[in-house]
């Protein structure tokens, strides 16, 4: 009998049939599930707004359950998208302009004005001003600020500048970093701060005299230099930013860096942004400090960097304390020389 051949041509071509019309059916599925509209109708039949706005409110109900035992779990959080917004919008800006702006006035100003230079020819007599352990635990802080400075601003504006420079691996190694760096130093950073802070606190009492010192904004106004103890009126108020807004900074890092000791979303939303903005303006104010204190004042370095002045440039700055401490003169030389000074002790150098 014979037995045509178009019968298995003719399966091949239905199976052939069915197969595209199943991969149809699947492509189908695949871009319902691409639309966000269609995705989210098929996977949560029958939503309305009303039901979004039963979720985002963090209601519950039969059709909404967290597997996890008494979670306030929302599936959508509207405060993450406020604290976006604020720190897009707001934190990120102003950190720009707080530290953009202090640099181009630091500029300007050393262009116009140029650096302060003392009064006149240096006496070669040195006074102590900063014992060892003040100006170890000085530049150990100093330090560990500019570490935190830099790795802080990576965190938040890195991605604009090292990412499209260096791609993708480069920034993400710089990144892990910056963040492994941030939150182990923050608290060391913190608790010598405290420390530094308690050894100074007695020079940094606010005095009559250091209203006419910002009266006269630190010598620019008028002839002369206004009178000052061992601290200015400047010294004072960078004291006193680092003990209030810089131990905001501080607790604000360490509820960051802690995590489990039950801080709600909200709480640590709220902490970022509190950490950001006073982390950004201490930044910006040290700045001004760190030119004063080196290439904006002749002099100044060296009580940070040997511990002593001149006394040319203690009259110059602190009148008041140069007149409490004046008997306590060394020569140079002898200093060169490694004797020690008469007294060399923290009392004898910051009487005022």
């Amino acid at each position: 009998m014979y037995v045509s051949n178009a019968w298995p041509g003719f399966w091949r071509a239905a199976l052939l049939a069915l197969a595209l019309l199943v991969g149809l059916g699947v492509t189908s599925t695949v871009l319902a599930q691409a639309d966000p509209d269609r995705e989210a109708a098929t996977a949560v039949g029958g939503v309305s707004p009303d039901t979004w706005r039963q979720v985002r409110s963090g209601e519950t109900g039969p059709n909404f359950r967290d597997s996890r035992a008494e979670s306030t779990y929302n599936l959508v959080n509207a405060s993450g998208e406020t604290w976006r917004q604020l720190r897009n919008r707001w934190v990120s800006p102003f950190g720009l302009i707080a530290i953009g702006g202090m640099i181009v006035v630091i500029a300007v100003f050393y262009v116009i004005v140029g650096r302060k230079d003392l009064s006149g020819p240096r006496t070669g007599r040195k006074l102590l001003r900063w014992p060892l352990l003040v100006r170890s635990i000085h530049w150990t802080v100093a330090t560990l600020f500019i570490v935190l400075a830099l790795t802080g601003l990576n965190l938040l504006y890195g991605k604009f500048v090292f990412r499209p420079l260096f791609g993708d691996a480069v920034w993400g190694a710089m990144i892990s970093a910056s963040k492994v760096s941030h939150n182990y130093l923050g608290p060391l950073f913190g608790i010598l701060l405290i420390v530094l802070l308690a050894r100074v606190l007695k020079h940094n009492w606010p005095k009559k005299h250091d209203l006419e010192w910002f009266k006269q904004g630190g010598g620019l106004v008028g002839k002369g230099h206004p009178d000052a103890g061992f601290a200015n009126g400047g010294e004072k108020l960078w004291f006193w930013l680092l003990a209030t807004v810089g131990i905001v900074v501080v607790v604000s890092g360490l509820v960051l860096d802690f995590p489990n000791f039950g801080q709600s979303r909200d709480t640590m939303q709220w902490a970022n942004i509190i950490h950001a903005v006073g982390a950004l303006g201490l930044t910006a104010v040290a700045l001004g400090h760190i030119y004063i204190g080196t290439i904006g004042s002749e002099g100044s370095l060296e009580g940070m960097t040997t511990g002593y002045v001149d006394e040319t440039w203690a009259k110059d700055h602190h009148n008041l304390w140069y007149e409490a401490v004046k008997d306590q003169a060394v020569p140079e030389q002898e200093l060169s020389a490694g004797r020690p000074p008469p007294d060399d002790s923290e009392e004898a150098a910051t009487r005022s």
